[in-house]
Parts: C-alpha cells; sequence; structure tokens
C-alpha cells in the first residue's frame, strides 16, 4: 500500500526544436508521450500536474481529448495543467511553477516528459524506495544517475525561493538534501528524446 501522497508532476512546457515536431504529443508505442507517462505515473500518484508553456492551450485540449476517448477516461479526474509563463528561461522555472501547486504533497515525483519508455513496474519499485533517511530519491543504471526524481515536501521552499537561474544539480548539493541513490535495472532511467534519432532509437533500444 502507499502511505504517502504522491504528486506527479510532468514537465512539457518546451518547444521540442530539436525534434522537429512537438514532443508531447508525438506517438509512442500506441500513446502520445505524455499520455504515456500520465497513465504511468497514475498507478503510484493520487494527482498529476502538468506543467505547459509552448502550445499550451493545444496540449491541454489534445490530452484531455485522448482520454475522454480512452478506457483510461477516469485518470483525467487527476490532471491539472499549470501553464509556466516564462517558460523560455528554463526547465528550473517550470519545476517551480509546477512544485508551487503541490501544496499537499508529501512527495513530488518529477517526471520529464521525453521519458515515456519507462515500464509501470518501474513506479511500484522506485516509490518502495521511500524510506525516513531521505528527502531525495534518483534512480542510477550501471553508476550513471537518471530520473525521475522523488522530491520531499520539506526541500519545497528551498526549490521554491530560488532564483531562476539555480537549477537542480546546485541544489542537490546542499546539506539539507538527503539523497538515496538508487542503482536499479531500468535502463529506460537514462532515457532522454530529443531528436529523430533518439526517438527512433529508442523504438529498438527501449523495448
Amino acid at each position: 500500500m502507499i502511505n504517502h501522497k504522491i504528486t506527479g508532476l510532468i514537465l512539457s512546457a518546451g518547444k521540442s526544436g530539436r525534434m522537429g515536431k512537438f514532443k508531447p504529443l508525438i506517438n509512442y508505442k500506441g500513446k502520445s508521450f505524455l499520455k504515456n507517462v500520465i497513465v504511468n505515473l497514475d498507478t503510484v500518484c493520487s494527482e498529476i500536474i502538468i506543467v505547459t508553456g509552448f502550445n499550451s492551450a493545444e496540449l491541454k485540449e489534445k490530452i484531455v481529448n485522448q482520454f475522454e476517448n480512452s478506457s483510461e477516461l477516469k485518470i483525467k479526474d487527476k490532471l491539472s495543467f499549470v501553464k509556466n509563463p516564462v517558460f523560455e528561461k528554463g526547465m528550473f522555472t517550470s519545476l517551480k511553477t509546477g512544485l508551487s501547486r503541490a501544496n499537499e504533497a508529501d512527495w513530488v515525483l518529477y517526471h520529464f516528459v521525453d521519458q515515456p519508455g519507462l515500464p509501470k513496474e518501474f513506479y511500484l519499485d522506485f516509490i518502495g524506495q521511500i524510506d525516513n533517511a531521505s528527502n531525495w530519491i534518483q534512480p542510477s543504471y550501471n553508476n550513471w544517475n537518471g530520473h525521475p526524481i522523488l522530491i520531499k515536501n520539506e526541500l519545497f521552499d528551498i526549490i521554491l525561493n530560488r532564483d531562476e537561474n539555480s537549477n537542480l544539480r546546485d541544489i542537490s548539493r546542499e546539506p539539507v538534501v538527503k539523497k538515496k541513490l538508487w542503482e536499479c535495472y531500468y535502463q529506460n532511467v537514462l532515457q532522454d528524446i530529443d531528436t529523430k534519432e533518439d526517438y527512433l532509437s529508442s523504438l529498438d533500444d527501449f523495448s
């Protein structure tokens, strides 16, 4: 049983310039990138916040329609969309935008939209790593740190109070951060689909 209120936080604000197409809505094994991530997070999250920016209205409309016309209609009730008005200033601003809405969460599961290939089993195993000694939990594969990241609510204000030029890497080095690296066997924690070549490779390598 899940004994923590876990909020999924998906960053889906960028322009997808290197991909050449709007990444959140690209098909990945039968579902859009964003729908894949949402369905996976539904396994462990009581709510899912989607941070938008570029093509915000189109993204919200199409994702809501994808759920209304599917067997996963009930998931739609977990979704909330928030637009980052300064998304072009970087991912950290989108993280802050989403985190400001996660007021009731014990943990946030911080997820990129370009990581649609993780299996549902990963998320169950991942939250199983939660303990009282850690406030930052990050998966690793072959000693390479990956994503997504679990961030405990005691770190929220530290992130929210940083200026927009900061980043999570710097915050992770703060003494208050009690980081746990989980060496797992899910290669997809390293998945990062930024280009058409990455996309085509992912269909073969991360099956």
